[in-house]
């Protein structure tokens, strides 16, 4: 089947215009997309709703939900860990969450070539990042928070340095189109690379249970080629139900829409794009009468928890089948291939 024909059946699988409505509808005035109506907003999965948006087409939508941030950043470039109505709710400040309007503003770019937009929000983005950075240790590794009482959590998280790494290579690219040199940049993204690659001691173990700590570093093009295929290889039984899709946690039998789209994502991003088909399939009707998707369902029963309809789940979705069957110009963005052409960019080895 040619890439044509895979594309019919995507589109015919799933409603783009369904997912990015249902976002559109969550998506509060003020540019705030929280989980859904009434529910909290954290920083990263509001970007992740944002670039579902672009996907859509939303491009105006998408502007607000970025200004939306740049509005509610902190003094010191972070933000707080979440919000209702806009109001603070969790108090914790998140290095990942800091970093990844980076990720939102390079995919905007790729479907626009706004750099108008992007000079508007480089401010925020560098303060997001700084703040990350700031959280670096002597060996590479970034601290995953500090706490509303403004102390240094001294803990790591692999998921968390993998999203940042991946924030850090936008951030490199975005400072290559507006022509700036971020020379301190480039060196931590070496720093962090080298951390999660090697030396896997310095994050916190008790992790390794969520799925997203299995397949993030590749899904970030931190984990690259032959490695990229044994780490698959190797925790593929630990977190896959063979056509369901991919467990949250190793231990629990919930099966969740976004962490099946975030493995297809990451398979498709190192270059099997044929499993990448297979597992997205898995999860092509599980969704609701609109055309949206379940948030997730356990199994065997196959009882869909929570009930409620996720923005930033949905946007998932469209970005893994963006990533798969090439809908947009921005489908690249996590392509392992693509990053590794870039010679203002040095990855780690």
């Amino acid at each position: 089947m040619n890439l044509n024909a895979y594309k019919k059946q995507a589109e015919s699988a799933f409603d783009i215009e369904a997912i990015t409505t249902l976002i559109a509808k969550t998506q509060r005035k003020n540019g705030e997309i929280p989980w859904n109506p009434g529910a909290k907003t954290d920083p990263w999965d509001h970007v992740e709703a944002a670039i579902g948006l672009s996907i859509g087409g939303h491009f105006e939508e998408a502007r607000q939900a970025y200004r939306w941030l740049a509005d509610m950043q902190l003094k010191d470039g972070s933000w707080y860990s979440s919000y209702i109505n806009s109001i603070p709710e969790d108090r914790t400040r998140e290095s990942n969450m800091s970093s990844y309007l980076a990720v939102g503003l390079f995919h905007y770019f790729l479907m626009t070539g706004d750099t108008a937009f992007l000079n508007t929000l480089w401010q925020p983005m560098c303060g997001g990042i700084a703040f990350a950075l700031s959280l670096q240790t002597p060996n590479g590794d970034i601290y995953w928070a500090i706490s509303p009482e403004e102390k240094v959590d001294k803990m790591a998280l692999l998921t968390g340095a993998s999203s940042i790494f991946m924030s850090l290579k936008c951030a490199l690219h975005i400072a290559n189109v507006l022509g700036r040199s971020m020379p301190d940049w480039q060196s931590a993204l070496l720093r962090l690379g080298d951390a999660i690659k090697n030396k896997t001691y310095l994050f916190n173990i008790a992790k390794s249970r969520f799925s997203m700590d299995w397949f993030y570093p590749i899904l970030s093009g931190c984990i690259t080629g032959d490695e990229a295929q044994k780490r698959i290889d190797a925790y593929w039984k630990k977190f896959v139900i063979r056509d369901q899709g991919v467990k949250c946690v190793s231990d629990e039998p919930w099966v969740t829409i976004a962490e099946t789209s975030e493995l297809s994502l990451a398979l498709t991003a190192m270059g099997n794009v044929e499993l990448s088909r297979i597992v997205f399939n898995w999860i092509c009707d599980r969704k609701f009468d609109d055309g949206s998707y379940w948030c997730g369902f356990t199994y065997p029963d196959i009882i869909t928890w929570p009930e409620d309809k996720i923005a930033w789940s949905n946007a998932v979705v469209l970005m893994a089948a963006d990533a798969i069957y090439q809908l947009t110009p921005a489908s690249h963005l996590f392509n392992h291939r693509f990053w590794n052409t870039l010679p203002f960019i040095q990855l780690p080895k």
